[in-house]
């Protein structure tokens, strides 16, 4: 028990030295003496001097994105997860039943009709949850085959029915104004959160959390075969379908703020999995706090490895997609 919480110590002091380098480094950057005056003017009132530039760098520009980061990514991480578990699959990822795609629409439809970024968030997040929906009324019109299976399969063909109408509206977009800024939402970032956009989005991020964290021991059983998770006195229909809500609702949610970010949802898990074992009460907390860390380091390196910031999807297919292939090729990997 020791040496295991030392090992929590010991990531939870990594993700404190990742937020200190996400704020200090970029453009402008703040060395770590300033930061750590800056911060101690912030949290405790101290009577220190902070130039004022300093200040709005760190709390109006660079905070709203870290919690932005942390929040994402732990949303992502803990959807993929539950999915994982779920579908008793490890390379499902949040995506999986066309959730991205519809959001996807749904703000590309916004930016082709030249609308504001707060209907266009409205409209991702809308999309999602619509694209699910009719998942699920597919799913459930489909009694012929094993539920899992069907609504699987649905999800790919929702998914790439509206992966069609995205491919429409970036041929119809003007390609001077319109089509730039759809392949940049696609590609996600969190260059242009706001903390007025986090307040708005953080509740049904946390709301899409909380049913994972209270539901997180019956998640296990659903692993086992349906008659046999049924006789331990689970309903597993009634739990799949609270799952699939909770983790749509974080996932819709993240997409809307930040645009689609792959590969979070596939890796992050498998590396919690790693770390804690698969027993998802010890799975989810890891995922949480390992998705949050590796999307505010992979933002980090999006604003500050080159000399213009690249797409944050970009840096986390980069770094996810060679990881995953590592994890694939262990011996005796799950």
């Amino acid at each position: 028990m020791i040496v295991d919480g030392g090992r929590w110590l010991l990531a939870l002091g990594a993700l404190a030295l990742m937020l200190l380098w996400a704020f200090g480094a970029g453009k402008f950057q703040v060395a770590p003496p300033e930061l750590l005056r800056a911060l101690a003017v912030r949290l405790w009132g101290a009577e220190l001097d902070v130039s004022p530039a300093v200040q709005t760098v760190l709390w109006q520009i660079r905070l709203p994105r870290v919690l932005a980061g942390l929040l994402v990514g732990a949303a992502l991480a803990a959807a993929g997860a539950a999915y994982q578990g779920m579908f008793r699959n490890p390379l499902v990822s949040p995506d999986i039943l066309g959730v991205s795609a519809g959001a996807g629409l749904g703000a590309v439809l916004g930016i082709y009709l030249g609308q504001p970024m707060a209907v266009v968030q409205a409209l991702a997040f809308g999309g999602g949850l619509l694209a699910v929906a009719a998942v699920l009324g597919i799913a459930a019109l489909v009694r012929r085959h094993d539920p899992v299976l069907v609504l699987v399969l649905a999800g790919v063909a929702v998914g790439a029915l509206l992966g069609a109408g995205i491919s429409l509206l970036k041929i119809l977009a003007d390609p001077n104004t319109q089509l730039p800024s759809i392949t940049f939402w696609l590609l996600g970032g969190l260059s242009a959160v706001t903390a007025a956009d986090l307040a708005a989005t953080a509740p049904a991020l946390l709301a899409g959390l909380v049913p994972l964290a209270l539901l997180r021991w019956r998640i296990n059983l659903l692993g086992l075969p349906d008659d046999e998770a049924q006789a331990l006195g689970v309903r597993v229909a009634r739990l799949r379908l609270v799952l699939v809500l909770a983790a749509t609702l974080a996932t819709a949610a993240a997409v809307s703020l930040t645009g689609i970010i792959g590969w979070v949802g596939l890796v992050v898990p498998h590396v919690a999995r790693l770390w804690v074992g698969p027993q998802f009460g010890r799975l989810l907390p890891a995922a949480l706090l390992l998705g949050g860390g590796f999307l505010v380091a992979a933002d980090t390196l999006a604003r500050t490895v080159a000399p213009i910031e690249l797409p944050l999807g970009l840096v986390t297919a980069l770094v996810g997609a060679p990881f995953f292939l590592w994890v694939l090729a262990r011996p005796g990997h799950e």
